[in-house]
């Protein structure tokens, strides 16, 4: 490339060839003193018209910081909804967790009040750096899955602890006439008809007619019928081949394949059948063989009922020696 240069009269010119490189380079060097001066400029026109107060150098910044701030304020609320569906998430499973909690408790027989007491806690102020972004969601991250292990373990107790009282209610532990007085035990007894020494496979509930039969145990009917020795009988199974036999009922209000819960009214006292006065004859027998009701009673009073077992039925499977008879009961 060639140039010629003269000066203003003509007079003389001067010829500059310029080759490839040199032109590249004067091109550079054009660029950074324009961009130079631009800079330049917009410094010295802006600071002069802030300082002077010219309308439309505050408009321009005025306008910037606004766009600056509204990006500021997209951002945070961005990160700011992010962060309450999180604190949602746990709240939600803070509020599973402490109704499971009350649900466990119950189930444990311990008041969720206790649980629900804040511990004691305190010792020296020793002040930290505020947490950044990034730690408060690995923070929220880490309550996140403690939670979540939390009510899956409280999920398995509650199921554990729902087994054990439905296990507990389907055994014979509760008094099936409440006002009635306890006569003839379980055992070897002068047979109150024959006068004979016979086997008492059960407990007499002496009562008024029309007392209350409550079933000892859930469970399902499996027999209702009148027969001669027991009148009116109904027969609860309340499986683990535990059942009960309630006998000489006057009224009978279940049939055969009725659930029964603990506790429910399924009769009232009488003197049907081979029985000398009302009153409730009650037996438990575990795989057909009679055992002593008083030791589920019992138990459950102390609360914990024996569980049927084939030890159990073992060891009641041959009745005592009438050594020692009770009284007659009439």
């Amino acid at each position: 490339m060639q140039l010629i240069i003269t000066d203003a009269w003509l007079a003389k010119s001067r010829a500059v060839h310029l080759s490839g490189a040199k032109l590249l380079g004067a091109a550079v060097l054009a660029s950074f003193v324009l961009m130079l001066a631009a800079v330049g400029l917009y410094h010295w026109v802006f600071l002069k018209g802030v300082r002077e107060g010219w309308p439309v150098v505050g408009t321009l910044l005025r306008l910037v910081v606004k766009d600056e701030f509204e990006q500021r304020d997209r951002f945070m609320r961005e990160n700011l909804d992010v962060l309450a569906r999180r604190v949602g998430e746990l709240q939600a499973k803070l509020r599973q967790l402490e109704s499971l909690g009350e649900r466990v408790s119950g189930l444990a027989g311990i008041s969720p009040n206790d649980s629900k007491a804040k511990p004691g806690q305190g010792g020296a102020l020793i002040s930290g750096r505020p947490l950044s972004a990034q730690e408060l969601e690995a923070t929220l991250a880490d309550l996140d899955r403690l939670t979540g292990q939390r009510t899956d373990l409280m999920t398995v107790m509650e199921s554990r602890l729902v087994d054990q009282k439905v296990r507990a209610m389907m055994v014979p532990t509760r008094q099936p006439v409440v006002s009635g007085n306890l006569g003839s035990l379980f055992g070897w007894r002068i047979d109150p008809i024959t006068g004979t020494s016979a086997l008492h496979t059960g407990l007499d509930y002496p009562a008024e007619p029309g007392t209350p039969i409550l079933a000892a145990a859930g469970g399902v009917v499996v027999v209702q019928e009148l027969n001669a020795p027991y009148g009116n009988m109904i027969e609860i199974d309340h499986g683990n081949d535990l059942i009960t036999r309630y006998a000489h009922a006057s009224r009978v209000f279940v049939k055969r394949g009725d659930l029964i819960r603990h506790g429910q009214k399924i009769a009232e006292v009488g003197s049907t059948g081979r029985s000398t006065g009302p009153h409730l004859h009650f037996e438990v027998l575990v795989q057909g063989i009679p055992q002593d009701p008083m030791k589920f009673l019992s138990a459950g009073k102390a609360g914990s009922a024996p569980p049927p077992n084939r030890s159990m039925a073992a060891n009641q499977s041959v009745a005592p020696t009438p050594s020692a008879l009770p009284p007659v009961q009439r």
